[in-house]
């Protein structure tokens, strides 16, 4: 019989049993496997961990955050709006986040009908260089409803209040917001004439634009809101020295007629009050005078039944009475008795006293009491 190939098998060290090698080996392998098997799991929290802190973001306090998942926001109404705090998401390209600044107020500015000027010239507050005529090429303008030209910039300060159709309603939002403005300028400019503009209404111009400003953002829908609006009109170079005499000549005529006003105020207010104190004087006058007559009334109506008995001695009585009066008041008192048989008699008088000068009475003096 022909001998049987001879197998090869592990090495044999000399003095060492085949088993106790092969358990060696097999413990080394799975100290190996355990050490790599716990390097897996550690990388898979912290891979875990990663994802999870990377899913968290914070919204500032003056911003809003709107998450957009796969192009389209997450939520609806106004649960698509996240405000201040901690919020979740999946990272990118699941989950956009779009940051909104909504806290603070915004500004846009419109010029398109301004002349033309630099940063240098706003700073220093020069004006362009007059020119004999409009350059259309360079300055813009408005044309106002007299067929005149004037030069017309506004900025406009606003607030988002829709962060939802401020961020998506529009891809650049301020440039509409700006050709908005140009084009509440020139509507309100084709409203008024030119004189009105510039310095005989000015406030109702900037209403005007403020106004139709307004009108165009709650038609646009941007989601906004007008804050405060500054509009600044200028006349043409080549005619701002004719506009400027007559705004001068409009300032004077206005303080000329406030300071007559202001005389004629004066004057009605006191003849008013003249004239009450004169109608309460006469009044006055005229309370007493009826009282005096009626008083009068009444002595002659007590007078009445004496007449009635003997008119000739309530005649001689009321006569003693009168001068009695008089003779009471007279400071010197003559008496001249009757001539016999009635003949004339010559008096005589001798006046050393100087005459009282004439006194002017006074029409709402009040008379003496009786």
């Amino acid at each position: 019989m022909a001998a049987s190939p001879q197998t090869p098998g592990p090495s044999r060290t000399p003095g060492l049993p085949v088993r106790g090698v092969e358990d060696a080996s097999s413990q080394a392998l799975n100290e190996a496997l355990g050490s790599s098997f716990l390097l897996v799991r550690i990388f898979g929290v912290l891979l875990l961990a990663a994802f999870v802190f990377s899913c968290v973001f914070t919204v500032s306090p003056n911003e809003v955050a709107i998450v957009l998942r796969f192009g389209k926001p997450v939520g609806t109404g106004p649960d698509q709006i996240l405000g201040q705090g901690l919020h979740m998401a999946f990272p990118y390209p699941v989950d956009e986040i779009v940051r909104i600044r909504s806290g603070e107020a915004k500004t846009v500015s419109a010029s398109n009908a301004w002349y033309a000027t630099s940063a240098e010239m706003e700073a220093m507050r020069q004006g362009p260089e007059a020119y004999p005529s409009l350059n259309p090429g360079v300055d813009g303008y408005v044309l106002t409803s007299d067929g005149n030209i004037l030069h017309v910039r506004a900025t406009m300060t606003y607030r988002v209040t829709d962060p939802v159709a401020y961020a998506f309603a529009f891809a650049n939002v301020e440039g509409v917001l700006a050709n908005a403005l140009n084009n509440a300028i020139c509507r309100t400019g084709a409203r008024f004439q030119a004189d009105a503009a510039v310095y005989r209404d000015v406030e109702a111009f900037r209403s005007a634009v403020r106004g139709q400003m307004a009108a165009l953002i709650e038609q646009g829908r941007f989601g906004v809101t007008l804050e405060s609006l500054t509009v600044e009109v200028a006349p043409p170079g080549y005619v701002k020295e004719a506009f400027d005499a007559v705004l001068n000549a409009a300032q004077a005529q206005s303080k000329t007629i406030s300071d007559a006003r202001g005389y004629f105020d004066e004057r009605v207010r006191k003849a008013e009050g003249e004239a009450a104190a004169m109608r309460s004087a006469a009044l006055t006058v005229s309370n007493r005078l009826v009282l005096a007559m009626a008083a009068e009334a009444q002595y002659f109506r007590d007078q009445l039944p004496a007449y009635g008995r003997d008119p000739g001695l309530l005649r001689t009585r009321l006569r003693l009475e009168a001068l009695g009066h008089i003779l009471t008041n007279a400071p010197d008192k003559f008496f001249i008795p009757d001539t016999a048989g009635g003949q004339p008699r010559e008096l005589r008088l001798q006046l050393n006293r100087e005459p009282l000068a004439p006194v002017r009475r006074d029409p709402y003096a009040m008379p003496p009491a009786q």
